[in-house]
Order: C-alpha cells, then sequence, then structure tokens
C-alpha cells in the first residue's frame, strides 16, 4: 500500500511572482501540497516569458509552476479580493510577495486574513521584509546577492564582485521559505493558529555564507574575493585539461591533500612543515596550484579524473547542462525526470532535491497554461457559468 503524499491535503494559495515564492509554493506541491496559483487576469507571472521559449511557450514557467492549478483574479478589485477571501477561508498556507503594505492597501492584510481562516500560514517574501527603512524598496535576488556579502567574496582577487547567472539568493529564499511553511504548519498542530512568516530575501543568502560575520566580529576579518581558491585549504582550484576541458579539485582533509600531491609527481612537498595544516597550505596555493595545474594540463578530462579515482583524491569534472544529462550518477539518483506536458508533450526538469523511503515527492505535472483551472476552483466556491462570465467580463477573472 502507497502512503499518501506527506502534505496531501495542505491546500496552498501562491500570490508570489519571480521566484523565490513561486518556487517555494512548488517545493510544497512536490509533496502533495494543492497548490492553486494566482495570476493576474491580464499580467501573468512574468516567469512565463523570462528565458528562452519553445513555439511561444515559455520554459522557466514549465519547472517554477509544477504541480499547480492556475486561475486568474484581480485583486485590486473588490470583487476579486472577496473571491480571494472565500478561496483561503478553508487554505492552509498563503505565499506572497508583493511590496509590503500592498496586501492591506487591498483589505487582505494578515489580520483580516486570520479573521476568515485563524489558522492561515501567511509567507510574506519580499526583498528586505515587512519592516526597517529599507521596507518599501522594491527588491529582487540580485540585490540580495549584492548586499549579503556574497558578491563581494566571489570573483577572482583582482576582478569585480560577481553576480550569479541565476537566481541564487531567490532559490535559497524558496528553500527556506518551504522549510518556515513546514515550521508554522507543526506549530500550527501545537497551537491551532496559523502565523506569519516574514522573509526577506536577504537574509537566508547571508546565512549561507559561513562565519563571516563572526570572524569579523571577533578578528576584524574581512573574507576577501579568491576566485576559486580558499584560505582554508589548498591546493583547491580548477584545472584546465589537455583536451580543453575542466576539472575542480578539493583537498579539505588533510589525507586528500596528500594523495593529490602524490599523484601529481611531488611527494616532497607532503613533507614540508607547512603541508601539514589546511591554512599552511593555502599560504603556498601558487606553488601547489602549478605542480596540480602542469600535471592535469598534460592529460585529457576523462584520463585525470580516473586517476584520481584510482588515487582516492577528490575531483569532479566541471560540468554543464549537456554532460549532466548524460551523466551515470546524476541518472542513477534520478535527479532529471521526464514531465507529462499538454503544450510541449514532454518536458525534462530537475527532480525534487532529496528522495524519501516512505513519501517520495514528484512532479505530477509541468506548469499549466494561465488561468487554466479557474472555472474549476471557483465553481468549488458555487460560483456559477453566469457568475463566472460576468466577472470575466469585468475583467475580475
Amino acid at each position: 500500500m502507497t502512503a499518501p503524499a506527506p502534505l496531501h491535503g495542505v491546500r496552498v494559495v501562491d500570490l508570489a511572482t519571480l521566484f523565490a515564492g513561486p518556487l517555494a509554493a512548488a517545493f510544497l506541491g512536490d509533496f502533495g501540497a494543492d497548490v492553486v496559483k494566482v495570476e493576474h487576469p491580464a499580467k501573468p507571472d512574468p516567469s512565463r516569458g523570462h528565458g528562452p521559449a519553445k513555439d511561444g511557450v515559455g520554459l522557466w514557467w514549465k519547472v517554477l509552476g509544477r504541480n499547480k492549478r492556475t486561475v486568474t483574479l484581480n485583486l485590486s478589485d473588490p470583487q476579486g479580493a472577496e473571491l480571494l477571501r472565500r478561496l483561503l477561508a478553508d487554505a492552509d498556507v498563503l505565499v506572497e510577495n508583493f511590496r509590503p503594505g500592498t496586501l492591506e492597501r487591498w483589505g487582505l492584510g494578515p489580520d483580516a486574513l486570520h479573521a476568515v481562516n485563524p489558522r492561515l500560514v501567511i509567507a510574506r517574501i519580499s526583498g528586505f521584509g515587512q519592516v526597517g527603512p529599507y521596507a518599501p524598496r522594491p527588491g529582487f535576488g540580485t540585490l540580495a546577492e549584492a548586499m549579503s556579502g556574497f558578491a563581494a567574496a566571489t570573483g577572482e582577487p583582482d576582478g569585480p564582485p560577481t553576480l550569479p547567472p541565476f537566481g541564487l539568493a531567490d532559490s535559497v529564499t524558496a528553500l527556506a521559505a518551504a522549510y518556515a511553511v513546514m515550521l508554522a504548519l507543526r506549530g500550527r498542530d501545537l497551537t491551532g493558529r496559523g502565523q506569519v512568516v516574514d522573509l526577506a530575501i536577504i537574509e537566508p543568502i547571508m546565512a549561507m555564507l559561513g562565519p563571516q560575520i563572526t570572524w569579523y566580529d571577533q578578528l576584524g576579518y574581512v573574507q576577501p574575493r579568491l576566485g576559486n581558491r580558499s584560505n582554508n585549504n589548498a591546493p583547491r582550484n580548477t584545472y584546465r585539461c589537455a583536451d580543453g576541458r575542466w576539472v575542480a579539485v578539493s583537498t579539505s582533509a588533510q589525507s586528500i591533500a596528500e594523495r593529490v600531491i602524490r599523484l601529481v609527481g611531488h611527494p616532497e612537498l607532503v613533507d614540508e612543515p607547512w603541508f601539514a595544516t589546511g591554512s599552511g597550505r593555502a599560504a603556498h596555493a601558487d606553488e601547489l596550484d602549478a605542480v596540480v595545474a602542469g600535471w592535469v594540463a598534460q592529460r585529457d578530462r576523462d584520463e585525470v579524473v580516473a586517476a584520481f579515482e584510482a588515487a582516492q583524491a577528490a575531483v569532479a569534472p566541471v560540468y554543464d547542462v549537456r554532460d549532466v544529462l548524460a551523466d551515470p550518477q546524476y541518472a542513477a539518483l534520478g535527479t532529471v525526470v521526464t514531465v507529462p506536458d499538454e503544450e510541449l508533450g514532454e518536458v525534462r526538469m530537475q527532480n525534487v532535491p532529496f528522495r524519501m523511503s516512505a513519501t517520495p515527492g514528484e512532479i505530477r505535472h509541468a506548469g499549466r497554461r494561465h488561468g487554466q483551472d479557474t472555472d474549476e476552483v471557483f465553481r468549488a466556491l458555487g460560483l456559477t457559468d453566469a457568475d463566472l462570465a460576468a466577472l470575466r467580463e469585468r475583467g475580475v477573472i
């Protein structure tokens, strides 16, 4: 007998756009939550138009909108706001990322919504949080990557601060938001009441940056840009192979560092006093990089990887997406799945990011068309076909 999905019976209403909020709702949907995605009738989620498209169908949305039903609703219209209240009356979670004060202006703030449904968990995701001098500002993941300290510590030492080419801060925030929602749902089990989750995109990525604040507090130390190196160990870098491809080497463990240096033909360095600690090796990174890079440059990537594996030294090929799709380890893990889609037939995308033995997650379908489930969802609230036609005529749905 198959166990029900762990979030079976949990209703999530997703009002968010670009990208943290919708991804958080997708993570909940992956494990069985019924996610209803609400979009403006005339202004769909901008992610539908982000990045490459096929036959006019945005591909990013197919990933971000997975496992969701889609409805349209104009929340700034009083009738639209009332329909949202009715939709939330028996919902468990609301995910929103409007600028602080917007929902309140529409009469949809937490106090008003908890008057309708005291058990509702409200996840509020914004650039800078609901309070503070920056709260009214528009905020995006790029700004969080800049303000958190991530960009300042990323890039080559003599180069500019470097931003990631994808939504890193948004993705980290999405994971944090899904975690916070689960905690709030557990808290509701104990108290019987929902609560508000205030998530500023500038915060979760900062939590991932390690002890930078503690280093500065205790030592006045500011982490510099080091490129692909580390101040904690060496050799640690990317190295170009004879065939033009790249590998990454890590020596966080002393035993691995010794194996790497012996493999590349310089066992005498292992006997140096400074080699005995990660910080000592990091102080001699130029010397260590030179011997590793020289050895790697004489061999094709597959030969390098095979030699490192035989020596039980830590190495990984630097992949692009084509390599990922061909890799047997990802295949064994089921990291990429083929998902049915009404518009494109089938779409490959990343699977849920972990495996559970009894209640695994599942991507049941890719992102659906704009407003595809509007009639079904609102009929369940008691609206008739005539009601739906009148609301559609007024631009409410």
